[in-house]
């Protein structure tokens, strides 16, 4: 069997927030990293994450099979981490989250590799929302051309640089009151991104039933409103909790989805948030989670006052060091 050192691992999507994360986990394990992204130039930042030579970015496009291909080439394995929360000019939900997961995975079968596909909890063909519907067309376009792929599917995922903590940490930082859509009554099993970047190493690993759809959550399951009450805790911030009802929210989000940074909301945002977000009884039992990885899940509330510090009134943080 070939050692980490000798296996090449292409990661497409390596430089964003998990990906970053799963870039190290597997650099710490001697793979040899090719990176994939649309713009290697600015993948320069993980570089310091392994050996002199370990990683290395080359472009591509989901869009064109052939930038693909070229990516999938010497490889062994292939991870896909790419993903939006919001469209954008020709970055849809359909183009990168069904058809693009379909491209790789057909590159994937034609290599004769590997392959381990993050998904998220919430893919669904009968979604209300745009985002859970791609999903799942990307799972089953996956699983078409190559049966044994890993599908890892996470809730809500926080860590350094996220865009859920970071997100309501600013805003209550600049406003006196934070929305709950629904009441804020919404269910998470938020799981911190090291641990599914430890998921994702494992499967490379060969450690994950080949075929199956593992689904990741933290040790908690909390409303929206406890998460809310976490982050403004750690932040030492006193701000009202308002109440906004889902027909308000999706009218408020046709306006907010053209605001910038942490205002933006879409409607397909607030169709999200209509259904709970949390393992399944069925993964349970079948041990597809990260437990049944060998992981011991980090809570929020152990590793988001590790970096939300910042987010501290300043006169607050000081007294809090003398």
């Amino acid at each position: 069997m070939a050692s980490n050192q000798e296996t090449l691992v292409t990661i497409f999507g390596g430089s964003g927030f998990l990906g970053r994360n799963v870039v190290r986990a597997l650099a710490k394990r001697d793979y040899r990293i090719r990176v994939a992204v649309r713009r290697p130039e600015l993948a320069g930042h993980l570089q310091p994450l392994g050996r002199v030579g370990q990683i290395h970015a080359v472009q591509a496009n989901l869009r064109y099979p052939a930038s693909v291909e070229a990516a999938m080439r010497d490889a062994q394995v292939a991870i896909n981490l790419v993903g939006i929360l919001a469209e954008g000019g020709a970055q849809s939900f359909d183009a990168v989250q069904a058809k693009g997961p379909e491209t790789i995975a057909k590159a994937v079968a034609a290599a004769g590799g590997r392959m381990v596909h993050v998904s998220a909890i919430g893919a669904d063909e009968n979604s209300p929302s745009g985002y859970g519907r791609s999903k799942a067309a990307g799972e089953q376009a996956v699983l078409a051309a190559v049966p044994s792929a890993t599908i890892l599917r996470p809730s809500l995922m926080f860590g350094p640089e996220d865009q859920f903590t970071n997100r309501f940490a600013a805003l209550a930082r600049m406003s006196p009151a934070l929305p709950l859509i629904g009441g804020g009554e919404t269910r998470m099993q938020p799981a911190y991104v090291g641990d599914v970047a430890t998921a994702v190493a494992e499967a490379v690993d060969g450690r994950a039933k080949p075929g199956a759809t593992y689904e990741l959550g933290g040790p908690e399951v909390l409303t929206m409103r406890e998460i809310m009450e976490i982050i403004l805790s750690i932040t030492e911030r006193k701000r009202a909790l308002v109440s906004l009802p889902f027909g308000l929210a999706k009218l408020n989000a046709l306006f907010l989805q053209f605001a910038p940074g942490a205002l933006k909301l879409t409607p397909d945002q607030v169709a999200m948030l209509r259904s709970d977000n949390v393992v399944s009884d069925a993964a349970k039992a079948a041990g597809l989670t990260l437990e049944g990885l060998g992981i011991a899940p980090d809570s929020m509330e152990a590793i988001a006052p590790q970096y939300l510090w910042r987010f501290r009134a300043a006169g607050q943080f000081q007294r809090k060091a003398v």
